[in-house]
């Protein structure tokens, strides 16, 4: 990958133990209020009332290439890695592992969409998104954060706290992969918040493993506390749904600058996915009952308005022809124990193997930087 710039789509951030606890009134929100909590032999984070977290995999970055069988999702917060909350430390292995720039989702407070209350959300995830801002700003040509966004009944709400996220610098937001149970992105209440992030050209990412809790259908295992191997397997089915959702209920076609990155589900999926979206469409009319204008099909505006953020996934880049090669994301996922750091040219290499040159500039960083405006 000698001479082009390397951007790392899906990165991470490592939230201090004080981080909520400096910033929120705890008289307040008392003992709710996200706080880590000493344990022996692990630590945690408590929310709510809950105790929650994965700390050994969220900042063991590198364990998968030296000593992979004692990975654990338990861990206490002093052996993580200094990369991961400490920006002068992330620089170095940034240059380490030859990569340009980060693309910063949580890793703690991702969990936190687990949390039932989204009035002390709304705090939590404001409180974030003003720490992360100023640890952005620190080398901000070259990290660059995702703010956090609740949604739920509060749409005005969300759409103020983009509008000031905005104003912070951040240059992207997610929200839950897939909302409470019984709603769907594709009610009309959520029209205002597709309205601003185009508004404000801001693309909203769905991340693996972000669906609000109880969810209401298949992988009822499957929450941002405690995931089975099963539900991790077949993660990428709340982002099906959500794009399904959207893409059958007009929203691409009535906010079509809109753009939403589809963030660590991996690609392989995609092409026979995109084969039953316009199936379906077409075969199966009293289900997809919104109908496009201009003959199009579901495929174009998941070829126009979706974005796909991979780590390694080289079936997928086989097809990716089919999938769009302007629309895919390479992300290193540092500082997780499956992220492709120390190795990231190493990976890319192998995955991106017989791909001619100006097709891997755009996976590795350009369409990145083109997404980010990244210069």
């Amino acid at each position: 990958m000698t001479g082009t710039k390397i951007l790392s789509s899906d990165s991470h951030i490592l939230e201090p133990p004080n981080l909520w606890t400096e910033r929120m009134d705890p008289k307040t929100f008392g003992d709710r209020i996200p706080h880590l909590v000493k344990g022996d032999p692990y630590d945690h984070w408590s929310v709510d009332g809950e105790l929650m977290g994965v700390i050994g995999t969220f900042g063991t970055p590198g364990q998968r290439f030296e000593n992979p069988e004692e990975i654990n999702r338990e861990g206490k917060y002093e052996t993580i890695r200094p990369g991961g909350y400490d920006p002068e430390e992330r620089m170095k292995d940034l240059a380490l592992d030859g990569v340009y720039a980060d693309i910063l989702y949580p890793s703690f407070a991702m969990e936190m969409y687990g949390v039932r209350d989204a009035k002390l959300l709304g705090s939590v995830f404001a409180t974030y998104n003003d720490w992360l801002s100023e640890f952005c700003a620190t080398y901000p040509d070259r990290l660059k954060g995702i703010a956090m966004i609740i949604l739920d009944d509060d749409i005005q709400g969300g759409v103020s706290e983009l509008q000031r996220t905005t104003r912070l610098g951040l240059p992207g937001a997610m929200i839950s992969s897939f909302p409470l149970p019984g709603d769907t992105y594709d009610h009309p209440k959520y029209e205002p918040f597709w309205a601003a992030a185009e508004e404000l050209d801001l693309p909203i990412s769905l991340h693996t493993a972000t669906n609000r809790p109880t969810p209401p259908a298949a992988i009822v295992e499957d929450t941002v506390i405690s995931q089975s191997g099963a539900a991790r397997v077949n993660a990428e089915y709340w982002v099906r749904m959500s794009l399904c959702h959207m893409v059958y209920s007009g929203i691409f076609e009535r906010y079509p600058n809109l753009q939403v990155v589809n963030v660590e589900n991996d690609l392989a999926w995609l092409p026979y996915f995109l084969n039953r979206l316009d199936v379906t469409y077409i075969e199966r009319p009293t289900q997809t009952t919104f109908r496009f204008k201009n003959d199009a099909l579901p495929s174009d505006f998941m070829s126009r308005n979706v974005y796909h953020s991979f780590q390694e996934d080289a079936l997928g880049v086989r097809d990716r022809d089919i999938i769009g090669v302007d629309r895919l994301l390479w992300g290193s996922d540092y500082p997780h124990a499956e992220s492709t750091f120390p190795k990231s040219q190493e990976i890319l290499d192998s995955i991106l193997e017989g791909v001619p040159e100006d097709e891997k500039a755009l996976i590795v960083g350009g369409n990145t930087a083109k997404l980010y405006k990244i210069s």
